[in-house]
């Protein structure tokens, strides 16, 4: 496994429990979902159960990341009657967000030619 040490980013991730028959609506306002946060990299929504789901983010850095809060929450409003409250005084979601510590890098697949094998090492030339 390769790590990149050198992340300067930051991340959050909120917890959703989604009302009964209010999944693919959630889904749905996700996909349709215009944020244009300034800072904001990507990020992902990820079905955990059968209706619970989070939300994972990354930023370019933890200042941008709070800056969007009152712009996340306004996004979360329009969500709001599709959750369910998680209980334990958490409300209708469990968020939580930090630096990055260690950002994992992708694996690389080996190249393949057109054959479908491997290709190998350039050959010298013999002189």
């Amino acid at each position: 496994m390769a790590f990149n040490k050198d992340c300067a980013c930051s991340g959050v991730i909120l917890r959703f429990r989604v009302k009964s028959g209010h999944e693919q609506r959630f889904i749905a306002a996700h996909r349709d979902a215009r944020t244009g946060f300034k800072g904001f990299r990507g990020g992902a929504l990820v079905r955990t159960g059968e209706h619970t789901f989070c939300v994972i983010g990354e930023w370019a850095n933890f200042a941008r990341l709070v800056n969007a809060r009152p712009q996340m929450i306004g996004l979360l409003d329009g969500l709001r009657e599709h959750l369910e409250d998680l209980g334990g005084g958490l409300g209708v979601t469990d968020p939580v967000s930090g630096e990055t510590v260690v950002k994992l890098k992708a694996s690389t697949a080996a190249k393949k030619n057109p054959r479908g094998k491997v290709k190998a090492g350039k050959r010298k030339k013999r002189g």
